[in-house]
């Protein structure tokens, strides 16, 4: 059995890793407040933006988000692994190219019609859940279609 010295100790342990976090992570919340996010820009079939991170932020990134070859480059990210780092867009954007020579700039693409494509896409599952509702409805009441 732990003694309550023991206890207490433990308990400041705690206390202070949970401080430390706190402030790490307040920390970190002030440096996203600082991305930058390029206007868009587009050719033909995507659209384009570079997102810069600060500096500080880009060394705080966990070290399995960098290329194995030990260039400091980032590898390219998925959605989630950059929406981790603090990074905030709207959906379809890609994480599609880094540029070794400022490894804290993230360049971004997406298909030039992704909003109305989504758009469709949401149309078409609202009407699904409808006529998917409609027909439960139908049933319910006794009514055969």
């Amino acid at each position: 059995m732990a003694s309550k010295q023991q206890q207490q100790t433990a308990a400041q342990q705690q206390a202070a890793a949970a401080a430390a976090a706190a402030a790490e992570q307040k920390k970190i919340d002030e440096y996203i407040e600082k991305i930058h996010y390029s206007d868009r820009y587009s050719d033909d079939e995507y659209e384009y933006r570079h997102v810069i991170l600060p500096k500080p932020l880009f060394k705080l990134i966990p070290k399995q988000y960098f290329s194995p070859d030990d260039s400091g480059t980032l590898r390219l990210l998925s959605e989630q692994e950059w929406r981790h780092i603090g990074i905030t867009q709207s959906l379809g954007w890609v994480h599609y190219e880094v540029h070794a020579p400022e490894p804290h700039v993230l360049l971004f693409r997406r298909a030039k019609n992704f909003d109305a494509q989504l758009a469709q896409q949401q149309l078409y599952e609202q009407q699904q859940q409808q006529y998917a509702n409609a027909k439960a409805a139908g049933t319910r009441n006794g009514r055969k279609k």
